[in-house]
């Protein structure tokens, strides 16, 4: 089948006709035209592209954006040459909008993977942790090819806790596809990806993906869109974005929302066809470490794109953080991406992604160049960390039964390995030799890396998240955020009056699709935050969904009750019996069940009222010699099951978390005295 495409730059005609007769009231003929959505006019018009697809797609695949961002470039880029066969990507967008699920369905399409192999949902997702919690956490490379191009494809984290990780692979793209939901349109992390792609000047193709849902509304969608790039100051070029409709689990898009193709020929010819190959430079050899992963055989292996020269195997090269400090290295094995594997190459030439061997001591930021003539290239910079946790070697009378790493050491080495991989996070002394104050880009982060830690082997205690404030002009500001709730009506009072509480400021409300439910956008205290993903879950039956992205810093809100309740307190050493904790139960919910080991101290229940309360959860009935007529029969409600995640939004000041391999236990912590009553 062949299909007409037509162009225009600057110069447009009021008379363009428009894609569908649905648009929302705010959106004028001429933010269509900008959609690049309008019919060709003349069948005549040139040039002409072939695609795959068998149904009929209504709309040109066109993109100014790529030739606009070149003419607009800088006279040095404009000398630069672009490589035709490669195109580098990443796929970015908000939590759960189906990226990981879109890259399985290209991977599919492009005959990555036998007809009779066998592939796992979220192929991407190679990690047990992504796969337990249904996120990605790392982002992950791969590479097919279409039509003689050879896409380089990353898979970028959609939390915004793992801002840092996406920062850093937009250093390797020329261009991006912005995936967004057709029912739920831009959310905060879409904001937070979309707006580092336009300040690195990528190309920006957007896929509303699960158009296949009931209540779908792709107008709404783009239309949001397109107000986003406008709020994000984008140029005209790249509000000329291309849009595709796509249906990620059955492998499905189409440039209408009513026309898809059988397959995802129109996202691939998209991708050719908007995207720019990469710029090349034809001078000494630079290639920036993106990222770094480990093998235990082949150690440390430096990932990142080609910006300049040749790189090959066994070839002698310099290692540069800035131009003062270089040091000479080896490449003893080269990579590149194929499909979905690493595969040994020979030689790179510049513009390709590759994978580097050899060197033991790279670091994420430095530049591989050139022994004679190389230079650096700028250094890789991140936001901020926004949250702060303490961490601690175990102290309870437990310690090492179940870990085998449990000294200061153990978690001084842990940390500092992290730190080389994890740009994002930062690591402090703490006020004792033993302790740490761990920084990051919020507590999901954070709680990542602990979790990793315990399936290591490690044991140590974590005290309560607390953010990281600022002083300017002797004034205190903290950190703020934008949450976005989604919540049925029906439990909408609920949600308010608790994220009223917590100084929370609504600027939003409206009604998302026709299920009933309610969108709420406050702007937050970071530190109102804390602890609120169970409360909102409580008021709200289970339904509401909340979404955060850090925001700016501004004034002190003054403080902020997180918790109402105290908690339940073991008295004694000892194991839980039955008869003590029936008659614990009547002051609170439990966390423990009968004959579970516990240590004075620990807390083993959420008491009904504030303050905290002492219980004696090991008592024994007492063995008289007097046959009582009938035995009392013990009923105990099920024990509360928190999380990791639970027990860190639950901790407070003078409470810690002791994390082991098997447990995850609460205590209070001995070094701070709080009165119980």
């Amino acid at each position: 089948m062949e299909m007409t495409l037509s162009f225009f730059h600057g110069s447009m005609s009021p008379n363009f006709p428009t894609p569908t007769a649905r648009r929302a009231p705010f959106a004028s003929s001429l933010s269509n035209q900008l959609f690049g959505l309008g019919l060709s006019p003349s069948p005549a018009s040139k040039p002409s592209l072939k695609l795959r697809s068998k149904i009929p797609c209504h709309g040109p695949i066109k993109c100014s954006v790529s030739e606009a961002t070149e003419t607009a470039s800088s006279e040095k880029k404009s000398q630069l040459k672009r490589r035709g066969d490669i195109r580098n990507i990443a796929i970015v967008a908000h939590v759960d909008h189906g990226k990981t699920t879109l890259v399985d369905s290209m991977l599919r399409q492009a005959k990555v993977f036998r007809d009779n192999q066998f592939v796992q949902e979220r192929i991407m997702d190679s990690n047990d942790l992504e796969r337990e919690r249904g996120i990605t956490i790392l982002s992950k490379n791969t590479s097919i090819t279409f039509k003689d191009t050879k896409i380089n494809i990353i898979d970028t984290p959609g939390h915004s806790d793992f801002g840092g990780e996406v920062e850093r692979i937009l250093n390797m793209v020329e261009g991006v596809l912005l995936v967004v939901d057709s029912v739920e349109g831009p959310m905060p992390q879409t904001r937070f990806v979309l707006k580092k792609a336009l300040e690195f000047g990528h190309a920006v193709v957007v896929v509303v993906n699960k158009i296949d849902r009931p209540s779908a509304r792709p107008d709404f969608v783009i239309n949001s869109t397109f107000e986003l790039f406008i709020e994000l100051n984008a140029t005209d070029e790249q509000c000329d974005f291309q849009a595709i409709y796509a249906s990620g689990i059955k492998g499905k898009a189409g440039l209408s929302p009513e026309n898809l193709a059988e397959d995802l020929g129109p996202l691939f010819e998209s991708i050719i066809r908007c995207i720019p190959g990469p710029r090349i430079e034809d001078g000494a050899l630079q290639m920036l470490a993106t990222n770094i992963e480990y093998d235990e055989h082949k150690g440390r292996i430096a990932i990142g794109r080609l910006h300049a020269g040749v790189l090959r195997r066994g070839m002698d090269v310099r290692v540069c953080t800035s131009e003062d400090s270089c040091r000479f290295a080896r490449v003893s094995e080269l990579f590149v991406y194929e499909k979905f594997s690493r595969v040994p190459a020979e030689i790179v030439e510049a513009g390709d992604i590759c994978a580097v061997c050899g060197i033991s001591d790279i670091q994420i930021g430095e530049t591989i160049a050139d022994k004679t003539s190389g230079k650096p290239l700028p250094a890789i910079r991140v936001e901020e960390p926004t949250v702060k946790m303490a961490f601690s070697i175990n102290t309870s009378p437990f310690v090492g039964r179940e870990g085998k790493y449990v000294t200061s050491r153990n978690l001084r080495d842990r940390l500092s390995r992290e730190l080389e991989r994890n740009l994002a996070m930062k690591v402090d002394d703490g006020e004792t030799a033993d302790t740490f104050i761990v920084s990051g880009r919020g507590t999901l982060h954070i709680t990542i890396l602990i979790e990793n830690m315990r399936r290591e082997g490690f044991e140590f205690m974590v005290g309560p998240p607390k953010v990281i404030n600022k002083k300017v002009d002797d004034k205190l500001l903290e950190p703020y955020e934008i949450a976005t709730v989604e919540v049925p009506e029906e439990h909408m009072g609920a949600v308010v009056e608790l994220l009223g509480k917590r100084r929370g400021q609504m600027f939003d409300m409206e009604g998302v699709g026709s299920e009933g439910t309610t969108l709420l956008k406050y702007k937050i205290p970071t530190r109102g935050l804390l602890g609120v993903r169970n409360a909102i879950l409580t008021a709200s039956r289970g339904t509401a969904i909340l979404n955060t992205i850090f925001d700016s810093y501004g004034p002190w809100a003054g403080d902020i009750s997180t918790r109402d309740q105290g908690s339940l307190v073991a008295f004694e050493d000892g194991t839980s019996t039955s008869y003590a904790l029936f008659s614990s139960q009547e002051r609170g919910q439990m966390f423990i069940g009968p004959g579970s080991e516990v240590y004075k101290g620990q807390i083993v229940g959420i008491h009904q009222r504030p303050g905290d309360l002492s219980l004696n959860v090991c008592k024994k009935k007492a063995a008289t010699n007097i046959r009582s007529n009938k035995e009392q029969t013990v009923v105990l409600d099920t024990p509360l099951d928190y999380s990791l995640d639970d027990c860190i939004e639950y901790i407070q000041e003078d409470e810690l978390v002791e994390v082991t391999p098997s447990s995850i236990r609460m205590c209070k912590n001995p070094k701070i005295t709080k009165r119980t009553r």
